[in-house]
C-alpha cells in the first residue's frame, strides 16, 4: 500500500509540474507575440500564471530558455534517434531517418503542442535577440552532432574535418528551411515539416558527396 501510494503521489506531482511548465510557456509565448520578446518581463509572465519568480526559475533559466526549450527537446530526440541508427548507414541516410522521425513527432503532436510550435517559430522570426540566441545554440548543437557523426564514422574529430562539415551543412539546411517557412508565413507544424523535408531532399541531391562519406 505504501509503495503504490508513493508511485501515485510522484505521478501526480510530476503532472502538476508539467502543467505549471506549460502554463508558463503559454503565458510567455502569448506575451511575446502581443508585446514583443524584448518588451516582456519575467514579472509579467509569472503574474499571468499567478506564480512567483522563484517558481519560474525552477523551470527555465530565463526568457530565452522558454522559447528554445521545446526546440532543444526535439533536438535531443533527433540526436538519440541518430545514435540508434545502424552503424553501417551513410551519414545522409542516418540523418534523413532521424530528422524524418522528429518531423513525424511534430506532425503527430496534440493541438496544444502544435500551437506552441507555431508560436515559437513566429516569436523567433520577429525577435533579433532570439535569432542570435538560436544561432548560438546551433553552434553548440553542431559540435554535439559532429561528435556523434565522428563516432559513427569511426574517425577522430580533431583530425578529420568531415563530421564537422557534415554537421554544419545539415544544420545550415535546417536553418534555411525554417527561415524560408517564416518568410512565407508558414508556422504550422505540418507545413514546416513538409518544407524541411523538401529542402533536405534538394540538399541531398545537390550535395551528395558532402553527406555520403563513409
Amino acid at each position: 500500500m505504501v509503495e503504490t501510494s508513493g508511485v501515485g503521489t510522484t505521478g501526480l506531482r510530476e503532472r502538476k509540474k508539467q502543467r505549471t511548465r506549460w502554463a508558463l510557456t503559454d503565458a510567455a509565448l502569448d506575451l511575446f507575440l502581443a508585446k514583443g520578446y524584448e518588451a516582456t518581463t519575467i514579472d509579467e509572465i509569472v503574474a499571468a500564471v499567478d506564480v512567483s519568480q522563484r517558481t519560474f526559475f525552477r523551470y527555465f533559466a530565463g526568457k530565452e530558455d522558454v522559447v528554445l526549450a521545446i526546440m532543444k527537446e526535439y533536438d535531443q530526440v533527433f540526436l538519440a534517434t541518430l545514435i540508434d541508427r545502424p552503424g553501417d548507414e551513410p551519414p545522409i541516410t542516418a540523418l534523413a531517418a532521424a530528422i524524418h522521425h522528429v518531423l513525424d513527432s511534430v506532425r503527430s503532436a496534440d493541438e496544444e503542442h502544435t500551437g506552441r510550435f507555431a508560436k515559437i517559430r513566429d516569436v523567433i522570426e520577429h525577435s533579433p535577440a532570439l535569432e542570435v540566441a538560436q544561432l548560438r545554440y546551433f553552434s553548440e548543437l553542431e559540435h554535439e552532432l559532429a561528435t556523434i557523426l565522428a563516432r559513427r564514422m569511426n574517425v577522430d574529430l580533431a583530425t578529420d574535418l568531415r563530421p564537422t562539415l557534415i554537421a554544419a551543412t545539415f544544420l545550415t539546411v535546417m536553418r534555411l528551411g525554417f527561415e524560408g517557412c517564416a518568410h512565407e508565413g508558414l508556422f504550422q507544424p505540418d507545413e514546416v515539416a513538409s518544407r524541411i523535408e523538401e529542402v533536405f531532399a534538394v540538399a541531398a541531391e545537390t550535395l551528395p558527396g558532402a553527406w555520403s562519406a563513409a
